[in-house]
């Protein structure tokens, strides 16, 4: 089968196309044909070795997958040949392949109003969101929201204010009709205000741009707030911040598919490119102008 892989550390160029044995599922396991993944900025700072927790190369990225269950491992008992499912996996086989390995337990049914695009880029950024923000409690409260327009920032706009929040958000002037439409009270252009001097009294912040967002956020989050961040920043040591990474979880993955088809929640892909692709695809995750998800499909 077809996968993308990679020999070495470096830019978007030393993704390569490569043919590798069909996986066969161990126990717990499924084997899934591809319908479609998803690019999370993760991918590219795993590609990088920015970050290294699948260990060195040859390895082949992704999280994201939505496709059909092909071959079923010893003790499945969770799904059957031909079912659609989707979900996020941790491994260094990845999700930018043909046929994929996942644990059954941490897969989903795909709801029949769920393509596989849709579904592939639901499940990381929307486990994410969902899990900095599902649990809370957050009527009435306001929720600020760095990097609002993006793969996880998007859907988490959209969480907060289904949960009931108040949302306000950064991002460029760009994105300002595209987030009112999603349900934001407040977009700040980053490029032109400091969002310290419009925003105050808040109580939970979401920070995915890290660095000195950090410790700015923190002068205007109240002193029984939480900040959430999924980037290193400078304010992990204050006692209000909470690292947060998205998780494997069947359950949330049915909940968030549900809001999707009940049409409360709503998954924006700015564009797909086939596998083939993958490359350009994180030269534009890089670029830091991708408003809501890149999808990559099979060859």
């Amino acid at each position: 089968m077809r996968a993308v892989s990679q020999l070495r550390l470096g830019e978007p160029e030393v993704l390569h196309t490569v043919e590798v044995p069909r996986p066969t599922p161990g126990p717990g396991q499924v084997s899934i044909r591809l319908g479609a993944t998803s690019v999370n900025p993760v991918d590219c700072k795993l590609r990088s070795g920015y970050v290294n927790f699948l260990g060195t190369p040859p390895f082949t990225l992704g999280f994201d997958v939505s496709g059909t269950v092909v071959d079923l491992g010893p003790d499945v008992t969770e799904f059957a040949v031909g079912d659609e499912v989707f979900g996020m996996v941790h491994s260094r086989t990845g999700t930018y392949s043909e046929y994929v390995l996942a644990r059954a337990d941490t897969l989903a049914p795909r709801p029949a109003g769920l393509d596989h695009r849709t579904a592939a880029a639901l499940a990381t950024a929307g486990l994410t969101a969902w899990q900095a923000l599902g649990h809370a409690d957050l009527p009435g409260r306001r929720v600020l929201i760095h990097a609002a327009a993006g793969g996880v920032g998007h859907l988490a706009v959209q969480f907060a204010r289904h949960l009931g929040a108040q949302v306000i958000g950064t991002a460029r002037a760009v994105n300002n009709e595209f987030l009112r439409e999603l349900g934001t009270d407040e977009v700040i252009d980053y490029s032109t205000t400091d969002f310290t001097d419009r925003s105050a009294d808040i109580d939970v912040v979401v920070d995915l741009v890290g660095g000195d967002y950090g410790s700015r956020s923190l002068r205007v989050l109240r002193p029984d707030g939480r900040y959430l961040t999924v980037q290193r920043s400078d304010a992990e040591h204050d006692p209000r911040a909470c690292s947060i990474t998205g998780a494997p979880s069947s359950g949330d993955l049915a909940t968030i598919g549900a809001l999707v088809t009940a049409g409360r929640i709503r998954v924006h892909i700015q564009r797909t490119l086939g596998l083939g692709e993958a490359a350009r695809a994180h030269r534009l995750s890089e670029s830091g102008r991708v408003r809501g998800k890149l999808v990559l499909t099979p060859w």
